[in-house]
C-alpha cells in the first residue's frame, strides 16, 4: 500500500496503522524508516522479522518536534544529561541520533536489550506529521532503521522500499531523502560523549554546539552501548565495491582494455576508457552531494547487473566523513 505523505487523510492513516501494531516504512530527511510503535515490544519485533535484522541490534526511536519531544524523551529516557540537551537544542530536528540512558521496563526490544536508547527527532515535514499524529494518540515513539534488508543499502525513495518488500509493508511516499545518509549518532551515556557514527554534521559543528570536544571511544571510560548501522560491513550492494584513488582507477582500466565488463565507475575525475560497456557517473564534488546521491547510485548499479563498482577515494577533510564511513563499510 502506497500512501501520500501530502494527503492528511493518508498521514493520518499511516498513524492508525502504527498505533495499532502494523509497521509503516516513512520518509525522513536522511533515508525511509520502516516504522512500528516503540514502546510495544511485539510490533517492533515485526520491524526485526521484515529485516532479517538480529533482535540484539538496536533500533532508532523517532519522535515529534517540541513539547511532544519533550514528552518522549521523558518517556524513554532515565535521564538526560546536559551534552545531550546542548545537542537537541542545537539539532533537533535534525539529522542526529542520541544515545541515553533508558527508562527501565520502556523500550525494551527498541533498545535491543541495552540500559540506553537512541532517540532523534528528524526534520522532514512528512515525518513530523506522521509523528505528531501519532503522539496525539498517544504514541511517543517510533522506531524506525532503514526500511531495507539487514545490512543492504539504504533506501532515499518510495520506491526503493516497494523494491526490498512488494506490498507487505505500508509506505508513506514523502519524495526524495534530502540528506541521503543516516543520522549522526552521539553516545551521551557515558563520562564524555563520543561520535559513534558520522553523517552530515561534522564532528566541529558537533563540538561547537557541545562546548568542548567529542573523546575517543577508548577514552570515554564505560562500555560503548550498541549502535545502529556500526557494523563493519553494511549498507552494501549485491556488487562488490572497491575504493581506489583515481590513477588506480584508471590504471586499471587501462590494463582490462576492451575486455572491460559488468563493471560501473562512479568518480570525479573523468576517466577514459576503450571499453563501451563500462558504466560509467560523475561524482559531484560536494560532499553533501555525494550523500544525497550515494545510496540511489549504488542501488542504480545494482539494478544494471553490473558485479563490480569502483568508486574513486574521497578527500579526507572533516565534511566527508559521514560519507567516507557508509562506503567504508559498503566495501567491507
Amino acid at each position: 500500500m502506497l500512501l501520500d505523505g501530502r494527503r492528511p487523510d493518508d498521514v493520518a492513516r499511516a498513524a492508525d496503522l502504527l498505533v495499532r501494531g502494523d509497521l509503516v516504512a516513512f520518509p525522513t530527511e536522511t533515508v525511509y524508516g520502516l516504522g512500528a510503535n516503540a514502546a510495544d515490544d511485539v510490533a517492533v519485533a515485526k520491524i526485526f522479522a521484515a529485516k532479517g535484522r538480529p533482535a540484539d541490534h538496536p533500533l532508532i526511536v523517532h519522535v515529534a518536534a517540541g513539547a511532544a519531544a519533550d514528552a518522549a524523551v521523558a518517556a524513554f529516557a532515565d535521564r538526560v544529561p546536559d551534552a545531550a540537551r546542548r545537542l537537541m537544542q542545537a539539532f533537533w530536528p535534525g539529522p542526529l541520533t542520541l544515545i541515553l540512558p533508558r527508562r527501565a521496563g520502556v523500550g525494551t526490544a527498541s533498545a535491543g536489550g541495552q540500559d540506553s536508547i537512541g532517540l532523534r527527532c528528524p526534520s522532514h515535514p512528512v515525518a513530523q506529521a506522521l509523528l505528531g499524529e501519532c503522539a496525539r494518540q498517544g504514541v511517543h515513539g517510533v522506531s524506525g532503521p532503514s526500511a531495507n534488508r539487514f545490512g543492504r543499502v539504504s533506501p532515499t525513495t518510495a520506491a526503493h522500499v516497494q523494491a526490498e518488500f512488494g506490498d507487505s509493508v505500508a509506505v508513506l511516499d514523502g519524495g526524495p531523502c534530502d540528506v541521503g545518509i543516516e543520522s549522526a549518532i552521539v553516545d551521551c551515556t557515558r563520562a564524555a560523549p563520543v561520535l559513534l557514527r558520522p553523517g552530515v554534521l561534522t564532528r566541529a559543528q558537533i563540538e561547537a554546539a557541545l562546548g568542548r570536544p567529542l573523546v575517543a571511544d577508548e577514552a570515554a571510560g564505560g562500555e560503548a552501548p550498541r549502535a545502529s548501522g556500526t557494523l563493519e560491513s553494511h549498507y552494501a550492494p549485491s556488487a562488490r565495491v572497491r575504493l581506489m584513488d583515481a590513477r588506480s582507477l584508471q590504471a586499471a582500466l587501462d590494463v582490462l582494455g576492451e575486455d572491460a565488463a559488468h563493471i560501473a565507475v562512479w568518480s570525479r575525475a573523468l576517466l577514459r576508457s576503450r571499453s563501451g560497456k563500462i558504466i560509467r557517473r560523475r561524482m559531484p564534488d560536494d560532499a553533501q552531494a555525494v550523500a544525497q546521491q550515494l545510496f540511489a547510485v549504488l542501488r542504480e548499479f545494482d539494478e544494471q547487473g553490473v558485479k563490480l563498482i569502483w568508486i574513486e577515494t574521497l578527500p579526507g577533510t572533516p565534511e566527508w566523513e559521514g560519507v567516507a564511513d557508509r562506503l567504508r563499510r559498503a566495501a567491507a
